[in-house]
């Protein structure tokens, strides 16, 4: 399968945050992780990013887990997004992925569900899985049609969306008309070539890092059950696919692999690898242009999905 190529030079506002990141990442990761701290500065540095203007905060009770509407200004009626955000299932809330969640719903000019589903180490696998499924069936609850709902996340978050799929489809739920994935983390046993190969250029997924969370959120699991890492599970009958992925990310191969068995298995996937982006650009979208790029085309793909009106496989 043949990806698609964006943004072919990058920016110079991307080269100056590289160079930053990669240098404040050498002295974030000395010593042994600690996943403690990087909640902390997470939620301080993300917490100070700027919401976009005209979106809307209501915070809402699904079903026992908190999460919030994010209602961009005339937003459609035809749909919603379910978002599920990352941080490597360890870290991460409605407070550090509000700006990028309401970018995204702005784009898309539809309204988006972002989910505080329970992190590890305190509620590990199948916590995460089983908060996405009980968000899912309550937005069905609240008279949305599978055909107007699209699954969306980043990272370990787009992992977890893709996981959510499997777990619906093996109880039989009807799938939501699509799914898009900011790079997402598909492999928690970790074998993809681009782990090694890009350590030194990813300043934003430190490998030590990467292994301390996936044994944290497994806590004793197989890494290759199918709802842990997705890659490994059979994908017949899912939803069309969008992803994104940067080529100067370690988990690169999480999305080429994946987009490639997806496809094989009859999935209509969009895979769209940026040249040198970074992981998860698009959160830095306030200074980032090719994060407002991402951003547009991820809007667009949800609007084509919500306006095909097309039923999903069950």
């Amino acid at each position: 399968m043949e990806p698609t190529a964006s943004s072919p030079v990058t920016s110079w506002q991307h080269r100056v945050l590289h160079r930053v990141l990669l240098a404040l990442s050498a002295l974030a990761n000395r010593g042994k992780p600690d996943i403690r701290k990087r909640r902390i500065r997470f939620e301080r540095f993300s917490s100070r990013l700027p919401m976009p203007k005209g979106v809307q905060v209501q915070p809402v009770d699904v079903d026992g887990i908190p999460g919030e509407w994010l209602i961009p200004e005339n937003a459609a009626s035809n749909g919603a997004i379910l978002y599920l955000h990352g941080g490597g299932y360890v870290m991460g809330s409605r407070r550090s992925h509000r700006h990028f969640v309401a970018r995204l719903a702005r784009a898309a000019g539809v309204r988006a569900l972002l989910l505080d589903y329970r992190l590890a180490p305190e509620y590990p696998f199948p916590a995460a899985v089983q908060d996405a499924q009980t968000a899912y069936r309550w937005l069905l609850g609240r008279g949305y049609a599978p055909q107007q709902i699209i699954l969306a996340g980043d990272s370990a978050g787009g992992g977890l969306a893709l996981a959510a799929l499997l777990a619906l489809r093996a109880a039989k739920a009807p799938q939501p008309v699509a799914a898009a994935c900011f790079s997402p983390w598909t492999d928690l046993a970790l074998t993809g070539d681009s782990i090694r190969a890009k350590a030194t250029v990813d300043p934003i997924v430190p490998v030590k890092h990467l292994q301390l969370v996936a044994a944290t959120y497994l806590h004793g699991a197989d890494a290759k059950a199918p709802l842990a890492s997705p890659l490994y599970g059979d994908l017949h009958g899912l939803p069309p696919l969008l992803i994104l992925v940067g080529t100067n990310e370690v988990l690169l191969d999480d999305s080429i692999r994946f987009a490639e068995r997806a496809r094989k298995a009859g999935v209509e996937v969009e895979l769209d690898v940026w040249p040198e982006m970074l992981h998860v650009w698009p959160f830095f979208a306030t200074f980032l242009p090719e994060g407002r790029e991402a951003f547009a085309r991820a809007g667009k793909f949800v609007r084509e999905k919500l306006a095909s009106g097309i039923a999903p496989p069950v």
